[in-house]
């Protein structure tokens, strides 16, 4: 038994090896062979093993730029607001569909009434986590929370944008355009 150590590793304790004797038909066996009897107790011990915990799902892109939280606001009772006749496109099935859409800049997000979408056969997109719902005085929206969405192409006279609308129960409102979309298309409304 040889104990064989490069030149680069003196100073460091070698394992005892084995050299196994030459054949002239395996060039191989010129190669060291560790006895694995005499391997150092130090070189054993490893750290206990822990159990692996699995990582978090990591939400798609599009489920991403949603927001964790996303309020409603309520109609005054005077009824002054503003309906803007809009059409969206499904993105999937290039469905075109006109409805008249509010426009709200106490609402955080836009929305789609769950009816609407019933009613017309668009089909949705489950998200991994729903997104908590309020009304503008911080009470929790009856309607509950989002656990849907639709990708839609939204047309307003010759502006055209691919958003995500939330699925959610809107009463007498088909569709509410909110604050996100004003902020993003600034449109002049007359």
């Amino acid at each position: 038994m040889s104990l064989i150590l490069p030149k680069h590793l003196y100073g460091v304790t070698a394992r005892p090896a084995i050299s196994a004797p030459q054949s002239p038909v395996n060039k191989f066996t010129v190669l060291t062979i560790e006895d694995s009897n005499t391997i150092d107790s130090e070189l054993v011990d490893a750290p206990p093993l822990t159990p692996l915990i699995p990582a978090p799902l990591r939400k798609p892109k599009w489920e991403r730029r949603l927001p964790k939280l996303l309020s409603i606001s309520v109609l005054d009772v005077r009824g002054t607001f503003l309906l803007l006749p809009v059409e969206i496109g499904t993105i999937n099935t290039s469905e075109l569909h006109s409805v008249k859409a509010l426009l709200d800049s106490r609402a955080t997000g836009s929305f789609i009434d769950r009816d609407f979408v019933c009613l017309k056969g668009i089909n949705t997109q489950t998200l991994s986590r729903n997104i908590l719902v309020f009304n503008v005085d911080s009470s929790p929206n009856e309607a509950g929370q989002i656990s849907k969405v639709i990708d839609v192409l939204l047309c307003y006279k010759t502006h055209s944008e691919r958003m995500l609308l939330a699925v959610s129960g809107l009463g007498k409102q088909s569709l509410i355009l909110g604050y996100n979309w004003l902020k993003n298309y600034n449109p002049k409304v007359d």
